[in-house]
């Protein structure tokens, strides 16, 4: 090949003259990406909605059909975003289908609702196996010793571009049948809390305010947690939040969206935190036979 294969076609070889090469998106100014890339994304919220996707998500995600209509609309049109922007890749024998697309992408996109957005920017790649995946995990065993043991998993979000699914545990937790957990949400609450360059339970808050509410009452609520997980008593947040407060941040959101009646009875003051930054209250959804 001899290097061939790094020359923008058309161009002379050797040659270093920006006049001599094409001018491609990347060398555009950082105001004009955004700006094309704001108006795709425009132009692909406008698109009609596939008349499949109500009939799948009215089936599949039990929440869905508690959203009124300009909630559905919008949730739509975010689902058409991430479907265009990022990858869908099957694995572990698992057949990447339509409906899987449309099913986890509508989820993330609930998360999007009424707030400014870049769609999950750091991640690229959704990778999806059939059920709960097996992965290697090291740990010490005291006096030095490194134990690997084999740990079934069904969900992973990585900083580098990719977030790993259980499909069986996507639909069992869209059609709310495992208490309030639901494996989308949660890891997807994982990305957006990665936006502020670190994952630690705080997710990007501009409000000064409700930034400083949030670390006082979260960091109490998660102390509570880990508090009563200690002492082995029963808990409504799953006890995985106390693991760390960034999955107590992942685990809280998908008690609000999927429990959110009982949530905002049982802990009013973390679930109006939670209502504040997602501009939602879905304590307050009705139920949409349609």
């Amino acid at each position: 090949m001899g290097g061939e294969h790094d020359s923008p076609m058309g161009a002379e070889h050797g040659s270093d003259s920006p006049a001599e090469r094409p001018i491609g998106i990347g060398d555009a100014p950082p105001n004009l990406i955004r700006l094309l890339k704001e108006r795709r994304r425009r132009r692909l919220r406008e698109l009609a909605t596939d008349e499949s996707w109500p009939r799948i998500l009215a089936h599949r995600f039990t929440q869905f059909r508690r959203l009124d209509a300009a909630d559905q609309a919008e949730l739509f049109a975010h689902t058409r975003v991430l479907l265009d922007e990022k990858g869908f890749e099957g694995c572990g024998g698992f057949e990447m289908t339509d409906e899987a697309r449309v099913l986890i992408a509508a989820t993330a996109s609930l998360l999007l609702l009424h707030r400014h957005t870049d769609y999950y920017p750091a991640l690229r790649s959704i990778l999806v196996y059939p059920d709960a995946y097996v992965v290697p995990v090291q740990f010490e065993a005291g006096g030095g010793m490194v134990v690997e043991e084999q740990v079934d998993h069904i969900g992973e979000s990585w900083t580098t571009g990719s977030l790993i699914l259980s499909w069986n545990d996507v639909l069992i937790g869209a059609a709310g049948r495992d208490r309030g957990c639901n494996v989308v949400l949660h890891e997807f609450s994982h990305q957006i809390d990665a936006e502020t360059g670190e994952t630690d339970g705080m997710p990007p808050i501009e409000d000064p305010e409700l930034r400083e509410r949030w670390k006082q009452v979260f960091e109490r609520e998660y102390e509570r947690l880990c508090e009563l997980t200690s002492r082995r008593r029963r808990t409504f947040i799953d006890e995985y939040g106390a693991s760390h407060p960034s999955e107590f941040f992942a685990v809280a959101t998908e008690h609000f969206f999927m429990e959110p009646v009982v949530f905002a009875k049982r802990q009013p003051e973390l679930y109006r935190v939670l209502a504040a930054f997602w501009q939602q209250d879905p304590a307050k959804w009705g139920i949409r036979m349609d």
